[in-house]
């Protein structure tokens, strides 16, 4: 394994705004292959920028051994540049040329320096990556969003770097494409660090980094382990949350019976004092030594209580706050065999170019049936959505619908209105329930509080999918058929796993366009569809 290393001391950044985004961070990332986890908003790409150099600290230092190699999430390319352009190699490219064509110029042979075999190490790399037929003048727009992820990423590979670099590397690939970044990754011996939200990928990382409340924590193996840690870690949390609790209470309980019998007492020896005749005198004495006596044993018993409620709030620190959606949606429920969809001869076209094969693609959808559609990025999957959903009008074959509403949630998630509150939306969605039955629902969707009343807009992609699955799953009349184009795209860990237990609760049938493995097998796919060079094939469940 390698020894190259990310070494960051006493890290601290903050926004524009003065906002921290961290504060005296330290951590070091030896060889191998790093996986980073943290909600949207932590600060990840951040800390990535600043490994690279993109930023500036504000105090503290960053150590790399070697040269880096990073690929953030949006490439900052234009879509007139070739692809020679942006694997950094066009100058090489045109000296060797001159060089073959018998111009010897020694600035030429400066710029090809070690490179003279350029050419044959970059189609490898493309090879290996699915751009095989990409030519090294083609024109950046003439190539699909996952084309150019993966070509972002062959130029960082060609830079032989020490130190990998990669924020969310698998948005916009389709899944051949993710499986060749996987085979890629598996095969790399240096020091990587990689950002994402692909579980699958995780899985294939030697160590997980989570950055949580400012502080990073490293656990020894792929992301399954580090999520059995974590589970075991909130056990034992929740456990000494409860044994705190019932010593709080128990503290609580003896301070109070204290009380009590030092009133009682109080009280007795106030009747035996008068009883006995004493003198004045010696009577306050004793009183003044029983409220002394009774006093600093109600300051014991206070301070027990204070160190029960410390120890209650460091076990409750420790605590992973569990944000998990769990529904009852019967209103959803769709009998088995009952067709909710059945389109013969399906056909869309551009101009004269028809998007499916001849005599289009037939898909019949019934009862609670959940699919997968899977293909390559342009074969026309959320076209196919948008036609089943109603949104498109087809240029042949038919198109017939259940009873039941179709809902169709987009990869932008635009079906709320921005400017009105979360609570607005729901009411919009569903004005027959009564409001307190609202407010119910929607703190099972973790809206609750003021943040029910927060405008649309303002909300982070995880709320936002939160608040339209809300609204989707209990609008009135409820859907019977629900589709999904990339409903993963953009989400954390956190989000992810909030929209798979909505889906589980869902009764209905749904489509689901996603190219995540993993979240396609939590929420129990059974049917495998895909869509490829315009044919639709049923297929069963890949091998995960």
């Amino acid at each position: 394994m390698s020894d190259a290393s990310i070494v960051c001391s006493n890290l601290s950044f903050s926004w524009p705004d003065e906002t921290p985004v961290f504060q005296d961070l330290s951590f070091t990332v030896g060889g191998g292959r790093t996986g980073l986890v943290a909600p949207n908003g932590a600060g990840k790409s951040t800390l990535l920028k600043l490994i690279a150099g993109r930023l500036k600290p504000a105090r503290g230092s960053v150590s790399v051994s070697g040269p880096v190699g990073y690929l953030p999430q949006t490439l900052p390319l234009t879509g007139d540049m070739t692809a020679a352009e942006v694997l950094g190699i066009a100058p090489v490219i045109e000296a060797l040329d001159a060089v073959e064509s018998g111009d010897v110029s020694e600035e030429h042979f400066t710029v090809i320096g070690d490179d003279w075999d350029i050419e044959e190490r970059t189609r490898a790399q493309l090879d290996r990556l699915g751009l095989a037929e990409v030519g090294l003048s083609r024109s950046l727009h003439t190539l699909s969003g996952g084309q150019i992820v993966s070509l972002g990423l062959a130029a960082e590979l060609l830079k032989r770097p020490d130190v990998l670099l990669l924020d969310e590397p698998t948005n916009n690939l389709d899944l051949d494409a993710r499986r060749r970044l996987y085979g890629v990754l598996e095969d790399w011996n240096g020091c990587l660090l990689l950002v994402s939200h692909d579980r699958a990928l995780l899985d294939r990382m030697d160590r997980i980094a989570e950055l949580d409340r400012g502080e990073m924590r490293f656990y020894g193996g792929d992301f399954t382990s580090y999520e059995e840690a974590v589970r075991a870690e909130r056990e034992v949390a929740e456990k000494n949350v409860r044994n705190a609790e019932q010593e709080l209470k128990r503290e609580r309980r003896e301070m109070q019976q204290a009380r009590e019998r030092a009133e009682r007492r109080a009280s007795n020896a106030a009747r035996n004092l008068k009883n006995a005749g004493l003198p004045k005198i010696f009577a306050g004495n004793m009183k003044r030594g029983a409220q002394e006596a009774a006093g600093k044993a109600s300051q014991t018993h206070a301070a027990r209580v204070g160190q029960a409620k410390s120890r209650l709030d460091e076990a409750g620190r420790a605590l992973r706050e569990e944000q998990s959606i769990v529904l009852d949606l019967p209103d959803t429920d769709v009998p088995a065999g009952r067709t909710v969809f059945q389109g013969e001869g399906l056909q869309v076209r551009y101009g004269d170019r028809a998007l499916f094969a001849d005599g289009g693609v037939d898909l019949t959808i019934r009862g609670p049936e959940r699919v997968a559609l899977t293909g390559p990025n342009g074969a026309g999957k959320s076209t196919l959505l948008r036609l089943v959903g109603g949104e498109l009008e087809t240029d042949g074959g038919q198109a017939r619908r259940g009873d039941g509403r179709v809902a169709y949630l987009s990869q932008r998630l635009d079906l709320l209105d921005l400017d009105r509150t979360v609570a607005q939306n729901f009411a919009a969605f569903a004005p027959a329930m009564a409001e307190a039955e609202r407010m119910n629902m929607l703190a099972r969707f973790l809206f609750r509080g003021s943040r029910v009343h927060l405008p649309v807009g303002v909300l982070s992609g995880g709320e936002r999918l939160r608040a339209t699955l809300a609204c989707v799953l209990c609008a009135e009349p409820a859907p019977h058929l629900l589709l999904l184009d990339e409903p993963t795209n953009n989400l954390d860990l956190v989000s992810v796993g909030q929209l798979e237990g909505a889906l589980n609760s869902y009764r209905g049938a749904f489509v689901v366009v996603s190219h995540d493995e993993r979240f396609l097998t939590e929420i129990s796919v059974g049917r495998w569809l895909r869509l490829d060079e315009g044919r639709l094939l049923e297929t069963g469940a890949p091998d995960l």
